[in-house]
């Protein structure tokens, strides 16, 4: 029984503490769409996406007035395109028609335009990375995904080759913006085919023909919380008040979830319960970490804090919801939260302390701007690395990384809206080439053996 407690606590998580749901996003297959013909693929995939998601835009409007709850996103994720595309030989058509129709229904971002070269990598994969700096700075919503590694396969080191150059080249594409196309796309590691947020969201080969994920927010509220309840208390305090919180969250998820579900006629798929934070003052992970007596976030201890709130999250939200998936936990994009923005300006937060704390977050090192004259070796290097924790610990990591044109250590490049500003920050000067150029394949480790 909810109340009327409850229903004020809601409330003011909504009107003071900056919770929303920060993304709708409906998946669709395009397997029915395939054809060696590439005006008829335009066409199908054209049809398909806008027929399937003519409402959806409306539908979040309608229940952001009804039950006053911001919705800050919709958006698509499709069959990733290298698959789509395989028949007609030119992945560009998908982008160009993936484009098209998210501006025809009105969502913010589409995603999907992905391949899964995990073990090894088809014609169909390498052009679709060949493709990526013409599609990212040639569309205007289209976003991207190539997942190099999975605890099952390991690390395909020619697929991290060809990622560093290809993100170099769209920095260069993209030079007069800083390089701001990179932001469009992220390199996984054990990719999950539900994540609602971009720009990593695809619709797996394992996803039906349509559904609605569900990305939820909150770090305000979060940080609240341990204000209000758990001021110098245990840590078995602040985990439970975590816990507490977290179910609050996702059970406003789940409303939304099943409600656009039953409108648009389309089955509910999961609600992911991560934090993503935006550059609002009120709204950061970083502020979360220093609520619990860090000074600033990156000094000793950050990775332990983050560990805890990652695992509390997951607790309370698990609870709430009857699917909960995507990548669920806390995310550390530096760009999008204040906190982490702060932190890297003033020097406790670096990148090799990052690294660290992506072994317990939901993600990896995410909207990191480097120097532009970042080798690309360097970029590879620094997507294996991230790969190798991925693999070894069987979780999601990722590299979403901006080589910022023209800008070197200590300036800023400014993105604005959700994707914010970010200091650029310091990368190793020594060369990772030789090492990357090896190629081949980081074998799986031996906790991939568990039939």
């Amino acid at each position: 029984m909810i109340n009327t407690s409850e229903i004020f606590q809601t409330v003011r998580m909504i009107t003071e503490e900056k919770l929303d749901i920060r993304t709708i996003t409906m998946g669709i297959s395009l397997y029915d769409c395939v054809s060696a013909d590439k005006k008829a693929l335009y066409n199908n995939i054209y049809d398909k996406i806008t027929s399937k998601a003519e409402h959806l835009v409306k539908t979040g409007e309608d229940l952001e007035r009804e039950y006053g709850i911001p919705i800050v996103n919709k958006r698509i994720s499709v069959t990733p395109a290298s698959l789509v595309a395989a028949a007609c030989g030119d992945p560009i058509v998908v982008a160009r028609a993936m484009d098209a129709a998210a501006k025809a229904t009105g969502v913010n971002f589409i995603g999907g335009y992905t391949a899964l070269v995990q073990k090894g990598m088809t014609p169909s994969d390498r052009a679709l990375i060949a493709s990526l700096p013409e599609a990212l700075t040639t569309t205007e919503r289209v976003c991207s995904s190539v997942n190099v590694g999975s605890t099952r396969a390991g690390i395909n080191m020619d697929a991290v080759q060809m990622c560093g150059q290809v993100i170099k080249d769209i920095a260069q594409a993209s030079r007069e913006d800083a390089g701001a196309a990179c932001m469009k796309l992220v390199v996984f590691c054990n990719a999950v085919e539900d994540n609602p947020f971009m720009a990593g969201a695809f619709h797996g080969p394992g996803e039906g023909d349509c559904c609605i994920n569900v990305g939820i927010s909150g770090p305000g509220v979060v940080k609240r919380a341990l204000e209000k309840y758990a001021k110098d208390q245990p840590f078995d305090v602040v985990a439970e008040t975590i816990k507490k919180t977290a179910f609050k969250i996702t059970r406003v998820g789940q409303l939304i979830a099943r409600e656009a579900s039953d409108r648009l006629n389309v089955p509910f798929g999961i609600v992911d319960l991560s934090l993503a934070p935006t550059p609002a003052m009120g709204d950061s992970v970083a502020h979360i970490l220093e609520e619990m007596g860090l000074e600033s976030c990156g000094c000793h201890g950050t990775t332990a804090a983050l560990a805890l709130l990652n695992d509390a999250v997951k607790k309370g939200g698990v609870m709430a919801s009857s699917h909960v998936g995507g990548l669920s936990g806390a995310f550390i994009p530096v760009s999008e939260d204040i906190g982490m923005i702060n932190a890297v300006s003033r020097g406790s937060l670096c990148l090799e302390k990052m690294e660290a704390m992506t072994c317990v977050c939901s993600v990896g090192l995410d909207m990191i701007a480097v120097p532009g004259d970042t080798p690309a070796s360097t970029l590879s290097a620094i997507i294996a690395d991230e790969a190798a924790i991925g693999m070894v610990n069987s979780k999601t990591t990722a590299v979403r990384v901006i080589p910022a044109q023209g800008k070197k250590v200590g300036d800023e490049v400014e993105f604005g809206g959700l994707f914010g500003r970010a200091p650029v920050m310091r990368v190793s000067p020594y060369a990772a080439e030789a090492f990357i150029a090896r190629g081949g394949r980081i074998p799986a480790p031996l906790q991939s053996l568990k039939n």
